[in-house]
């Protein structure tokens, strides 16, 4: 009995190291989502603002011609340039529209089997060729509104993502909801593009922004409970990828249906 240590700190030490631990490691591992969620929509930024450069010019002899010859124009005094044309007014624009959509069912499929490296290359372009299509929203909306929401936008996810990830509540129960309101968005953002209303559009975005809030706590909660301690540094890391992804884009639609909502237009 004389080698029973009845030490508490002694006796318990070892797992109280060993929590610590997990908890630097979780924090270490979320770290890693959000960093590469915000290196994300840095490239989607730049490419978006970059394609828009290139696509514009107020100089009509230097813009691209439609089929009568005149110049492709998109508001008074801005017309396409020949890559702007090229991009946004042929049918490569389905393309443009098309190809992030096809990216990211890969990514979705595949990250299991592909290394770090390669996760995060298929990440960064996808996000480039989400900025290339964003590009048109530079055209559209004014950029002082674009900024303006930008920021609002940003805030609401940064309150949402920390309600959500130091929540006690579960929050598993709001998958089933979530899923169902993100398909009756998408089936009435179809339904409207040949109904062309107003007033549905603004309902579609006050749903679709109720639905990516409640994503994005849902999200960062879930991300949040898939880490393990004993993952080695390649699943942690197709686990940060896939978790970034995630966020990613519950941000970007929060941003482009309060755009719909709060943007003014040019």
């Amino acid at each position: 009995m004389s080698d029973l240590n009845t030490n508490p700190a002694a006796r318990y030490g070892g797992a109280t190291r060993t929590a610590a631990e997990i908890d630097q490691g979780l924090r270490s591992y979320m770290l890693g989502v959000y960093n590469y969620m915000t290196i994300g929509l840095a490239i989607t930024g730049l490419f978006a603002l970059g394609i828009y450069m290139l696509s514009i010019t107020s100089d009509a002899s230097a813009a691209a011609k439609t089929a009568s010859g005149a110049a492709a124009a998109i508001a008074r005094g801005q017309f396409l340039t020949p890559l702007g044309y090229t991009l946004f007014a042929t049918p490569l624009k389905w393309v443009v529209v098309l190809a992030p959509l096809a990216l990211v069912f890969f990514l979705s499929f595949r990250v299991d089997k592909m290394s770090v490296g390669a996760g995060q290359l298929t990440f960064w372009i996808y996000a480039a060729l989400v900025g290339v299509s964003l590009a048109t929203i530079l055209m559209v909306y004014t950029h002082t509104s674009i900024a303006r929401v930008f920021f609002i936008s940003a805030a609401s996810f940064g309150a949402l993502s920390l309600y959500g990830y130091t929540t006690k509540r579960d929050l598993s129960g709001m998958a089933t909801f979530l899923v169902m309101g993100l398909i009756g968005v998408i089936i009435a953002s179809i339904v409207n593009i040949w109904l062309a209303s107003s007033m549905m559009q603004w309902i579609i975005s006050i749903v679709g922004l109720l639905v990516f809030a409640g994503f994005t706590a849902y999200d960062t909660q879930d991300i949040k409970n898939m880490y393990d301690a004993n993952d080695d540094g390649t699943v942690s890391g197709r686990k940060s990828i896939m978790g970034a992804l995630r966020l990613y884009l519950d941000f970007l639609n929060i941003f482009l249906f309060m755009l719909q909502l709060l943007g003014n237009r040019e």
